[in-house]
């Protein structure tokens, strides 16, 4: 070829170019951002309406539907979800994958703004989903010393901490910030005449700082100011009340309140080992680096815990994605060096000398070098993925320049000089290998045009590989002949004709029986391939692997109602046991809220969330998902004794974003009555499963709740109208903030009035709130309006416009979800539910589901363009269906791999299937092609099958070789962040055993059947 013939006689052209590259892909490495796994921009949406102090079932009548009705006819709209919830409604679209939302955005507001709502709703939000809006950090800040000082550290190393480059924003979760309490005791107020509302208006009027109009003074114009400030707590003290006509002594706050500092009731707990803490998320900005974001963030952390004004605090990090990125990249890169250093050493066992394996040795470190210049001007990140692909290809990489070697060695031993045998080998087999490389990047083609999130996870994968399988081959057809043509000289030994290896005459009596046994041969491949077929049915399927990062965090839910105090004993039953966990590294609960919750300023007492983060994964024993599963009974046992309604749930976030061992389903029913009746059946069917550790839902029981009604006719004859009763029974009960005050040290405190907690805390108590009337006359609540207790409103959950429950289901980490699945399907057809009901399964099993058949359609479509490239290069229909046969050959190493690994069927899997379809071929190609050309020399078709097979038998096991041992250490999956990419490895590695061994028997077999002089061989013939 004119490329090789040109690199060749410009060596130094050729040796300055490849220095440039090297230069060029060491600069891109440094420049391509380091992140866990590829962008992934899912098209959701979400649209939030507030309408306060309305009911869930007003909600929905009123905003939730007219809402739906309008956003369900948007373009490319597959799934509309509503929660519905007192005040407020939320509802969350799905679009399909080739949706872009920036296109939609504005139907959406115009949809919005069409919808009928009543006035008093607040317009509706629309916000699209962003990947960044997730913390990559979380961290712990506990006090050593003075719990006081804890919150104002926080503050002022939040501010340190956004100086970060890349940081985005740092939120603060469990404030223990102090606040200055008005306590009213209701006897005084009533013996003086005084209201709550009184009490607030008088500190807000001696809070105050008002600018006034500029004045002229001496010439100049000066601006005036006027200030009447509280500094103290003795200042609120001394704010004088009232006079008492009596006395005419003067009654101050202090006379009729106990004012305190005291912690800021935000209804929630926070803690870290059992100790107050706080907690930090950490955001980065949309396009930063998450590997260097992390690492500049941990030393500016460090920096300042070593200050002395930090020293009564301690950080521990809870979770950081910067680590695992760099802990994933790192093993991956690990595989990938230790896969080079192995198919170098085949190398150096098949060819027996230094130079030779040194040269193609050049192919891989510089193929790779080239692929990331590719990936850098692509605008790829460097992820689990693609450094995954190179990976996979490193033993391949060297396929090329193998097949080039041996070539130039031929044509050496024909007494050619160097500069000539490497002129004639290179041009002899480029078009060859040219072909070859096409057949194999012809399989990703179709990886590319795949949707959905499997699209954007491997779309890069393929791209990857593709540029380092291009980059080996021109490496192949310009470095390694230049290098040869300087180097190589053939050896004396090697001058003379060697003596047949006795393995090469054991394998030539091989292929003579198995031509005159044909029928055999085929009737046992077929059974092979038959129970390789069903050994697949019996390992199992997933979507991905999950990845074992460490951190976990458990939910809790205990009866509606239930006080924040009793929500924290069952919390505290749950910190003793994993405190016994010698794997477990810092646990942080959040008491009476979760994060989701705390970020939206909301909470409950009933709900608590813990985060646990466990210790790296080579200081312990065991997986995350075995830790889980040992200790979710104990954790279950001790949240029940100690409150018997505790619902304890488990959740675990994968790398790719999903769930492990989780399933999810929803069931849907026009008629609620009927709904509420299939919901129970479901759940019972369901946790009757073994596997099945696990049932929640997201249908939430009614709450009790304290309902005041306003008892209209004595409320209008004590004055006040049911509005003014309703705004004071409000204030009492949860406060007013009357002021921020200004101290001397410059601290910011909120000024609350309350009324005494024995008033408002307690049923009877509240019945006797003394309710002030314009007249000055005090009346008990319980005279104004009627108490009790009743149910109140629920959440009501919508899905596609129909009443929905959520399933959430958790299985064992020794089943998969394929296994699951098929459990729960016979379980649900037992029931033979309504027709009317409808069961969709959502999360890794619909993903699982779609995924699949757009893999088996580019499986196909990857079989047909290797057929097409190759009927293409031998300009015969007949030969490329001869080659095809080792296609199937695979399946019968696949089936052997994962069931001895016990390996379910996985997306990764499928693309190693998918890679392999692309692989196996070359080796039939290389027999096939050498006995075309045999045939053309002379020889007859029986003669040219064996001695084609003979000869080629050796570069096949060769490249065979060299691709399996470089898949070795990701095969292994040794480390974290490897396990997205093991059956990958594994699968391939298994399909090429078989196809490899198979195809050095089954091809020549299947090509005598084509061919007319060998179709009918005489048995006796050459036996």
């Amino acid at each position: 070829m004119r490329i090789s013939n040109f690199s060749i006689k410009r060596p130094v052209f050729t040796t300055v170019v490849m220095f440039l590259v090297i230069i060029l892909g060491v600069v891109s490495l440094l420049k391509i951002p380091l992140k866990l796994i590829p962008d992934i921009n899912p098209p959701v949406a979400v649209v939030v309406t507030s309408y306060e102090g309305a009911s869930p079932v007003e909600i929905v009548e009123k905003v939730t539907k007219p809402l739906e009705e309008s956003l369900s006819t948007l373009p490319g709209i597959k799934n509309i979800t509503s929660t519905t919830r007192e005040g407020s409604n939320f509802i969350l679209m799905e679009f399909s994958w080739s949706t872009k939302i920036d296109d939609i955005q504005s139907d959406v507001l115009q949809r919005i703004d069409q919808t009928p709502l009543p006035k008093d709703v607040r317009k509706p939000q629309f916000l699209k989903f962003d990947p960044s809006q997730f913390p990559i950090i979380q961290l712990s800040l506990q006090s050593v010393k003075n719990e006081g000082e804890l919150q104002k550290l926080a503050d002022q190393l939040e501010k340190d901490l956004m100086t970060v480059e890349g940081v985005a924003s740092v939120n603060v979760s469990g404030t223990l910030e102090e606040e200055i309490v008005i306590q009213l005791d209701e006897k005084k107020m009533e013996q003086y005449n005084l209201a709550q509302s009184d009490i607030v208006q008088l500190v807000q009027a001696n809070n105050i700082s008002l600018p006034g109009s500029p004045v002229e003074s001496d010439g100049m114009s000066l601006t005036t100011r006027i200030v009447s400030q509280l500094t103290s707590i003795e200042n609120v003290k001394k704010l004088v009340v009232t006079v008492n006509p009596l006395t005419g002594e003067e009654i101050i706050i202090g006379d009729v309140a106990a004012v305190e500092s005291k912690r800021k009731d935000t209804g929630s707990l926070t803690r870290a080992n059992e100790r107050p803490a706080v907690l930090l998320s950490v955001l980065q900005q949309a396009d930063a680096n998450t590997a260097e974001v992390s690492k500049q963030f941990q030393k500016k952390l460090d920096e300042l815990m070593k200050e002395k004004r930090y020293e009564s605090i301690q950080s521990d990090i809870l979770f950081d994605q910067g680590d695992y990125v760099r802990l994933a990249i790192g093993n991956i890169g690990s595989s990938l060096l230790l896969g080079g250093l192995l198919a170098m050493l085949v190398l150096f066992a098949f060819l027996r000398n230094v130079k030779s394996p040194l040269i193609i040795g050049v192919a891989i470190p510089y193929s790779v070098i080239v692929t990331f210049v590719l990936m850098y001007f692509a605008d790829f990140n460097l992820n689990i993925m693609t450094l995954g692909a190179l990976a996979l290809g490193i033993g391949m990489l060297v396929d090329n320049a193998i097949v080039v070697i041996e070539n130039i060695y031929r044509h050496l031993s024909m007494g050619k000089d160097s500069r000539q045998a490497a002129r004639d080998g290179a041009k002899e087999v480029g078009a060859a290998i040219t072909a070859s490389t096409l057949t194999t990047v012809a399989v990703f083609l179709p990886v590319v045009f795949i949707s959905g999130i499997l699209g954007q996870i491997f779309k890069e994968f393929a791209l990857t590989i593709s540029f380092s399988l291009a980059a080996s081959l021109i490496v192949a057809l310009t470095v390694i002949p230049m290098m040869a043509s300087r180097w190589l000289k053939l050896p004396e030994s090697q001058r003379h004709a060697k003596k047949e290896s006795k393995i090469a005459q054991r394998y030539e009596s091989a292929i003579r029986w198995s031509l005159h046994h044909r029928p055999l041969v085929i009737v046992v491949s077929l059974v092979m391939l038959i129970a390789g077929g069903w050994g697949l049915t019996t390992v199992g399927s997933q979507f991905l692997p999950a990845t074992d990062e460490g951190f976990f965090n458990i939910r809790l839910d205990v009866e509606h109602g239930t006080s924040l105090k009793e929500t924290n004993k069952v919390v505290k039953a749950v910190e003793k046991e994993l405190r016994k966990e010698k794997d477990v590294d810092v646990y942080v609960s959040l008491v009476g809220s979760t994060q989701e919750d705390s970020f939206r300023g909301t909470g409950s007492s009933n709900k608590a969330e813990l985060y646990v983060k466990l210790k790296p994964l080579e200081k312990r024993n065991r997986s995350v998902f075995a830790f889980v599963d040992d200790v979710k009974p104990d954790v279950e046992k001790a949240a029940h004794q100690v409150n018997p309604t505790a619902e304890v749930t488990f959740n675990m976030q994968s790398a790719s974003g999903s769930s492990p061992q989780t399933l999810t389903f929803n069931v849907r029913d026009a008629n609620p009555e009927r709904l509420d009746k299939i919901v129970q059946e479901v759940e019972k069917a369901v946790k009757d499963i073994d596997e099945i550790t696990e049932v929640s839902t997201n249908r939430e029981e009614t709450v009790k709740e304290v309902q005041i009604k306003v008892k209209r006719d004595q409320a209008l004859a004590a004055g006040l109208a049911p509005a003014q009763v309703a705004s004071i029974v409000n204030d009492a009960t949860r406060g007013v903030p009357a002021t921020q005050i200004i101290s001397q040290n410059s601290a910011v405190q909120t000024v609350v009035v309350r009324y005494d907690e024995r008033v408002t805390k307690k049923i009877e108590a509240l019945k006797k709130l003394l309710i002030k009337t314009p007249a000055g006359n005090f009346y008990p609540l319980e005279q104004l309006a009627d108490i009790e207790v009743k149910q109140g409103p629920i959440i009501i959950q919508r899905i596609n416009q129909q009443e929905a429950v959520q399933f959430s289901t958790k299985y064992l980490s020794d089943t998969n979800l394929g296994a699951v699945s098929d459990k729960v399907d016979e379980k649900l057809a037992a029931l033979d539910l309504p027709e009317e009901t409808t069961i969709t399964f959502g999360g890794d099993r619909e993903l699982l589901e779609s995924s699949i058949d757009d893999m088996m359609l580019a499986l196909v479509l990857a079989i047909v363009l290797i057929y097409i490239v190759m009927a293409a290069q031998y300009e015969s229909f007949k030969y490329p269906f001869v080659i095809m046969f080792t296609v199937p050959l695979m399946v019968v190493g696949v089936a052997i791999a994962l069931t001895i690994t016990r390996t379910p069927i996985s997306i990764p899997a499928v693309i190693g299937i998918l890679i392999l379809a692309g692989i196996v071929v070359n080796n039939a190609i290389v027999i096939v092609d050498y006995i075309i050309q045999r045939k053309r020399s002379g020889l007859s078709s029986y003669e040219a099958i064996i001695e084609s097979a003979k000869d080629r038998a050796r570069p096949i096991l060769m490249t065979a070789l060299t691709t399996i041992l470089g898949l070795v250490p990701l095969a292994a999956g040794i480390g974290g962040g490897t396990e997205i990419n093991q059956p990958m490895g594994i699968t391939v590695i298994g399909g090429l055993l078989s196809s490899t061994f198979l195809t050095l028997f089954v091809i020549p077999v299947v090509y005598s059947f084509f061919d007319k002089e060998t179709r009918k061989i005489n048995k006796k013939v050459n036996k």
